[in-house]
């Protein structure tokens, strides 16, 4: 029996086989800016701060927007003066056409500046597929989520989903929030009210450099979690946040997933330098120790693949043949050969071989 091949509808041929993508979606933009024959946009409809330091966009996606799971990240692509960047954000999902995107507002960042500063109301904006696997159990059971800083907005998605969903209707869920102070609570409106609609929900937000200051994560904040032995928890801060949150909640709790948002200073003394191989492309190259491998290739005109620059997304991954590194996340130390290793994350101890 002959299988029939599905034929390809009129449009599809005629943009696969006479124009290439990039001409079609000029002038398939030229009506719609949305419109695209493959590209994953979004147009900015609405613009506000929600709190001093973090802006959030509203944005209106088209039929190719991929919308994950809650707390997955998305690559998002911005041209800033003739330059394309790629960062990584946290969406939230309003509805089946828009999504929220907050970005915290970074001095010296060139993309949250200029989404801050420039961006304006019908900008579009492209996205990439997302990725991550900070996203909710299957199974009801109590969940925790512990945030500092930026690291709200996966949090915010979690949250969106969960009362979505009915979800905490069957299951306690506990925010704990650090900021430094009042004005950098984003998103305090919308907690109150989901704890207003929602019994199961409660929310802390403590504020580490107000005059009554409150204390940075510690172990005394365990005896604010109703049930930890039974409960999923879930950390999301500066990479020092996470490193704490995992010493605290890794062994205790039923599961804990996180990921670092920025990274920390890991307390070191790593001084000197040490030789990296890339077998690829055959060089030797004298980098310093203390310093992630990516940033230390980028300033010898290397160019790595890279994605996040945090540690989640993988796209910087190669094999290590041989030498030890150094986790700037967690300071954990590994000397196997053979092991895969993000570059944007770890930093090399010794001389180092890897497949790059």
């Amino acid at each position: 029996m002959y299988a029939l091949q599905k034929t390809k509808q009129p449009m599809t041929f005629l943009t696969e086989s006479v124009m290439d993508f990039n001409a079609v979606n000029f002038w398939l933009q030229k009506l719609n800016p949305l419109w695209s024959s493959n590209q994953s946009l979004g147009k900015i409809v609405h613009k506000e701060m929600a709190s001093d330091d973090m802006l959030s966009l509203t944005l209106k996606v088209n039929r190719h927007f991929k919308f994950g799971q809650a707390g997955q990240h998305h690559p998002v692509f911005i041209d800033v003066k003739g330059v394309r960047y790629e960062r990584t954000y946290s969406l939230t999902k309003r509805d089946n056409q828009h999504v929220l995107l907050n970005v915290k507002k970074v001095d010296t960042g060139k993309v949250s500046t200029w989404l801050a500063d420039s961006a304006k109301i019908g900008e579009i904006i492209e996205f990439g597929a997302p990725f991550g696997d900070m996203t909710l159990p299957q199974q009801n059971q109590p969940l925790v989520l512990v945030a500092a800083g930026s690291g709200i907005t996966p949090m915010l998605s979690l949250l969106e989903a969960l009362s979505a969903s009915a979800q905490m209707k069957a299951q306690p869920v506990q925010l704990l929030y650090w900021v430094k102070h009042h004005q950098d609570a984003a998103f305090k409106a919308r907690f109150e009210k989901l704890a207003e609609l929602h019994s199961n929900f409660s929310f802390k937000i403590f504020y580490t450099q107000d005059i009554e200051a409150d204390s940075r994560l510690n172990d005394s904040h365990l005896s604010l979690i109703l049930n930890l032995v039974e409960s999923t928890v879930y950390a999301c801060g500066p990479s020092g946040f996470v490193a704490k949150a995992e010493e605290l909640f890794s062994q205790s709790a039923h599961s804990f997933l996180n990921e670092a948002f920025s990274m920390s200073v890991v307390a070191n003394d790593d001084i000197g330098f040490v030789n990296v191989t890339l077998t690829q492309s055959n060089k030797v190259l004298s980098i310093p120790k203390g310093q992630s491998i990516l940033a230390s290739l980028e300033q010898q005109n290397i160019k790595p693949t890279y994605g996040c620059r945090m540690g989640i997304c993988n796209k910087c991954v190669c094999k290590k043949v041989e030498g030890s590194t150094k986790n700037l996340v967690n300071g954990a130390q590994n000397s196997e050969p053979g092991n895969v290793l993000k570059i944007c994350v770890n930093s090399a101890q010794t001389d180092l071989v890897i497949d790059l």
